[in-house]
């Protein structure tokens, strides 16, 4: 069960050290602080069980969001109220978000296309709408579920952990604590794991089947072949992906707020997987990694950094572009998002993988003609 083919092997161990690696190679990008490098994990494992559900089954969920706050609010609430330790809240948010995931899924597959799309984002924000003014005593409302020192946290009252610590106690993992470059490794070796998973999952007769309910599922019905069970478990492991990811989020930053349910964090996630590429293994990641550069670095250049860049230019003509291009970046950096996306939808419709793999396949196609019609010596 844990063995891996020898290509999927020797893409692991790439993914691996890209990841573990993140913060050499994103110095010279400007993004190699902890803070963003922990978004670009966990937003990577929120796309990648985003994509076993939309990759594999073909059915496009708007509600996702709807499980990256659950493991949200059950993190911080595991804090709260049983120790700080994030092992214990980790497995209670996936495992909250893999039930609530398990009900949302038995209503919405009941239909197929965009009516469960629909269904979805229905529920989303349903869930958004109780978090943010309803629940209210279980979710603090719009200011968000914070930690306090008077929190009971019954666990590590026994054990007499973080008793006498001044301030707000902070996560830990087995009693070391967990903060700046720590929590971003935390989050890097949970996101070699899930591409693991993804990876087995792919290869699986379960992976089969979920293809083949993305082809063609009435035909599929015809044979005889029960696919509800199938697109009901893509459901549910997708929406624990999810709550996994939502507990990342608070055990790098201790607060759960509505806001992370909002429809706008489900149409990021789609996004992601788009951008990526739908269906592959390595696209989802890009996505987001690439969605997050543009939220967080890109948004941060400015008028000045454009000067800057552009000295070398002639005034009239640094003024013009820098003109032009300031409409693009700092506040403007969601219309490069937009014509990014329109361009990759247009032209390369299986996302940013497909146009690496076509490349590839033309500079390997060009070298094998090379090689055929190269002259052979005279004997």
């Amino acid at each position: 069960m844990l063995s891996l083919s020898r290509k999927d092997l020797v893409s692991l161990v790439v993914f691996a050290a890209v990841v573990l690696t993140m913060p050499i190679w994103l110095s010279p990008f400007g993004a190699a602080y902890p803070g963003l490098m922990q978004k670009f994990a966990i937003y990577a494992i929120f796309a990648i069980g985003f994509n076993i559900l939309f990759g594999l089954t073909g059915y496009l969920s708007f509600g996702h969001a709807a499980f990256l706050g659950v493991g949200s609010y059950t993190t911080v609430w595991s804090f709260k109220l049983l120790t700080m330790d994030i092992l214990p809240a980790m497995v209670f948010a996936v495992i909250v978000a893999g039930v609530f995931a398990l009900v949302i899924g038995y209503f919405s597959l009941r239909r197929t296309g965009i009516y469960f799309s629909i269904l979805t984002l229905a529920f989303a924000q349903m869930s958004y709408s109780l978090a943010y003014s309803v629940l209210t005593p279980i979710t603090n409302g719009e200011t968000g579920l914070l930690l306090a020192r008077g929190d009971p946290r019954y666990v590590d009252q026994i054990f007499g952990a973080q008793m006498n610590l001044a301030g707000l106690p902070q996560p830990t993992l087995i009693g070391n604590a967990l903060g700046g470059y720590g929590g971003f490794y935390l989050c890097a070796v949970l996101l070699i794991l899930c591409f693991y998973v993804s990876q087995k999952i792919f290869a699986s007769p379960f992976g089969l089947a979920l293809r083949g309910i993305k082809s063609n599922q009435t035909r599929m019905n015809y044979t005889g072949f029960n696919t509800k069970p199938y697109t009901l478990a893509a459901f549910v492991i997708s929406g624990m992906f999810a709550g996994l990811a939502g507990a990342l989020l608070s055990i790098t930053d201790p607060l759960a707020g509505a806001e992370r349910m909002k429809w706008t964090e489900s149409g990021n996630v789609v996004l992601m997987t788009i951008l990526g590429g739908v269906g592959t293994l390595f696209g989802p990641v890009v996505g987001a990694w690439l969605i997050k550069y543009f939220e967080n670095i890109f948004s941060a250049i400015n008028t000045n950094m454009l000067n800057s860049f552009l000295s070398f230019l002639p005034d009239g003509v640094q003024s013009f572009f820098v003109t032009v291009l300031s409409k693009f970046v700092g506040e403007g950096w969601h219309l490069t998002l937009g014509l990014l996306f329109v361009l990759i939808v247009v032209f390369l419709p299986g996302g940013i993988v497909e146009g690496v793999q076509r490349l590839v396949a033309r500079f390997r196609g060009g070298g094998q003609r090379g090689k055929a019609t190269s002259p052979q010596p005279a004997e």
